[in-house]
């Protein structure tokens, strides 16, 4: 190809990244895999596109440094102080065992010591990128193992940059000069001065400046790039290396206020450019030498797929976590990171290393990465084939979750609720509200904290946990309520509960229709639509705004559109007895309900639950009159004033057999209405009159509770 065709080479790349890069979405795997195969593709032992490999390289170094940049500026000081002794002692024990371990491996398969010290370091760091994209994807990023594994993973960071930062002592040209004593002084002195400059502009001019160029965001952007490759330049010109300047610009900006916009607006741009390092990477692996290097890799990437994990599992075992939580982050440790492949790269620049062990720590990386992410997406189902094995990595007291996951000891339990997030907590609020007893559990524990503050009972665990059902009440619970939107887990819901023998209800959150009718199908009685529902209130209050407001009107007043909550305590009464405008200061307009509109409802029109009321005040007062409306009273206890559902058995000396529904007269007689009949495995929904009832038959009567009690010889419940 001409060398003046470098354009049309660019192009070539970027189109088989997108080509490969969707297949990669589809196999579920991280853009590093896919980007590695496209310089492997694209290089010399494949389709030979590469030839200008100083503009790759160029535009990789860019993508190293900006990659580093935006790790400084994740890392704030305050951050680092408040890591815990849990990501310290996680991170700095995993790095510290697998390295040895990787060192004897690398020592035993021949290697020559320095390489063997190379391997063994690459071996001992995880993508935090990955890891984080694969965790939030799976709605686990704020789960206790979760955090835990941004922990450590943030101590693995803070390992690399100064296992980078430590090589750059070693540079071959300064050691044939000086001795390594004098070396790593100049060094030191060099070092000194320059983060003593860095420090005096994070505090005397950085902030300052910032300030004046945020005005513009593309302005903020533009400095942020020019001073992650500006320090990166000079600190290769002191003789670091470009990774430590751009850390260290990073960690200058990490204490500013700006430091999130940047680096969000940065993440895509670093992506972007980290695709030319992956390429340049794949493009001068030497291929000639991978068949010998082929049992050595293997070997590695089972260390390290398996190996790795053990040892997390191990940690925190000793530390007090139950085994789940050990194992899933375990899972994250079992891939080695792009830090490791930049280690690598650094290592052949240095002449410390050579290119067939960059290739083989390439190797590693390419297996690792495409192996462990079915593993941590897959990691429930590993979870519940190897729970038995895991025992041994727990201990008898797993002390640090053992407190969390004591259930409450009460005489029955009305709701479990899983879930306790935004949908979740908004149901939790609500059950409060109208004095219901349940239980909640979650795997978030700042979640737990706050429902434990407002007196809530609550446990830590996930749904798919099959050994959090040892710890919950099933036996004396009504209702099971899941309020996570995942089929995966809601059918593994319905599987468990299935296995315990339950014998309660169940209600489920459905994300669509479609998984509505499955759940359905499956007998679930109550199904949760939230996005449903929340676009059919929103599309009513915009109609109704869309009516009442003129486009030539401008005054200073509010509508809003106002659910009557059941149990309210204007459920069922009329407008003349709210008192709406003697209290709050405002009037209902409309009462929406069934899809029909009623404007202008006169002071004997009934309001019920689920209308939908517009009134018309000002935000404070209809902030006020929301809160009037759907003040639920303390509920009644008699039992003439609860509505239950219950069987009546008919046999063979029951008066019922033989007779038709329309001679016993359910309604008029016993004030119950029969609403189904079961007769062996058929279930009757809705029997006519004329339905005769033979000995065997079971009525599915509701009414109140006085009422079902007489009937079926009951005693009322309490």
């Amino acid at each position: 190809m001409p060398q003046t065709d470098n354009f049309g080479e660019i192009a070539l790349l970027l189109g088989l990244a997108a080509i490969l890069g969707a297949a990669g979405q589809k196999l579920h795997q991280p853009l590093i895999i896919m980007f590695l195969a496209v310089g492997i593709l694209a290089g010399p032992s494949g389709l030979g596109i590469i030839e200008s490999y100083s503009q790759i390289e160029l535009l990789a170094h860019i993508g190293i440094a900006l990659l580093l940049f935006i790790v400084g500026l994740r890392l704030d000081i305050t951050l680092i102080r408040t890591i815990g002794p849990v990501a310290l002692a996680t991170g700095l024990g995993q790095i510290v065992v697998t390295s040895i371990i990787g060192f004897v491996i690398a020592l035993v398969l021949g290697m020559p010591v320095v390489s063997s010290v190379y391997v063994a370091v690459a071996l001992t760091f995880s993508s935090t990128i990955i890891i984080v994209k694969l965790l939030s994807d799976k709605k686990e990023i704020d789960s206790l193992h979760g955090q835990i594994a941004v922990g450590f993973l943030i101590v693995q960071d803070i390992a690399a940059i100064i296992a980078l930062i430590v090589l750059t002592t070693f540079r071959p040209q300064t050691a044939a000069d000086h001795s390594v004593f004098v070396t790593s002084v100049i060094i030191a002195g060099k070092g000194l001065l320059f983060f003593t400059c860095i420090g005096v502009l994070m505090r005397l001019v950085l902030p300052r400046l910032l300030k004046k160029l945020a005005q513009s965001p593309e302005t903020l952007l533009l400095f942020a790039v020019a001073w992650a490759v500006f320090l990166a330049a000079v600190s290769e010109l002191l003789g670091f290396s470009k990774e430590v300047g751009a850390f260290a610009a990073g960690v200058s900006l990490a204490s500013t206020e700006y430091r999130d916009a940047v680096s969000a607006r940065l993440s895509s741009l670093r992506d972007f450019l980290l695709l030319f390092f992956f390429i340049d990477l794949g493009a001068r692996l030497e291929w000639s030498t991978v068949g010998a290097q082929l049992a050595s890799s293997a070997i590695f990437s089972l260390y390290v797929l398996i190996g790795n994990p053990l040892i997390m599992l191990t940690i925190m075992s000793v530390m007090g976590y139950r085994r789940r939580t050990s194992f899933l982050a375990g899972l994250t440790v079992a891939q080695i990171s792009e830090f490791s492949l930049i280690l690598a790269a650094m290592g052949v620049t240095l002449g410390h290393i050579s290119e067939e062990t960059r290739g083989l720590i390439t190797l590693v990386g390419v297996v690792t990465i495409f192996v462990s992410t079915y593993m941590i997406l897959y990691s429930g189902t590993l979870y519940r084939l190897l729970a038995d094995p895991l025992k041994l990595f727990e201990r008898k007291n797993p002390y640090r979750q053992t407190a969390d996951n004591v259930a409450p000891k009460t005489a029955s339990t009305e709701v479990i609720l899983f879930g306790l997030g935004n949908y979740g907590g908004g149901l939790a609020e609500h059950l409060l509200e109208r004095k219901k007893n349940f239980i909640g559990v979650d795997f978030d524990p700042s979640a737990l904290d706050r429902w434990r503050r407002q007196g809530v009972p609550v446990l830590y665990g996930d749904l798919g946990d099959p050994d959090l059902y040892e710890q919950l009440p099933l036996d004396k619970t009504r209702w099971v309520v899941s309020a996570i939107r995942s089929r995966e887990l809601n059918l593994t819901l319905l599987g468990l509960l299935k296995q315990r023998g339950y014998t309660g209800k169940v209600a489920l959150t459905a994300v669509n229709e479609q998984e509505a009718g499955q759940y359905e199908k499956r007998g679930v009685p109550v199904v949760f639509r939230p996005f449903r529902d929340a676009a059919e209130q929103a599309v009513d209050a915009l109609t109704q705004a869309m009516e009442i407001f003129k486009s030539n009107v401008n005054w200073p007043i509010a509508f809003s559109e106002i659910r009557l909550r059941p149990g309210s305590d204007f459920a069922g009464k009329t407008i003349r007895t709210i008192p709406l405008q003697s209290e709050t200061g405002t009037f209902i307009l409309a009462v929406s309900r069934a899809g029909r509109v009623h404007y202008e409802p006169g002071p004997d029109f009934q309001v019920y639950p689920g209308d939908r009321l517009v009134v018309m005040g000002t935000p404070d007062q209809l902030r006020r009159a929301e809160t009037l409306l759907n003040h639920i009273p303390e509920p009644e206890t008699g039992p003439e004033m609860d509505f239950v559902m219950d069987e009546l058995q008919i046999d063979g000396a029951s008066p019922e057999a033989g007779k038709t529904l329309a001679d016993l007269q359910f309604r008029s007689k016993y004030n119950v209405t029969v609403v189904g009949i079961c007769r062996g495995d058929l279930k009757i929904t809705s029997p006519g009159p004329n339905e005769k009832l033979i000995t065997g038959d079971r009525l599915i009567v509701i009414g109140t509770s006085n009422a079902v009690g007489q009937l079926t010889h009951k005693e009322p419940p309490k």
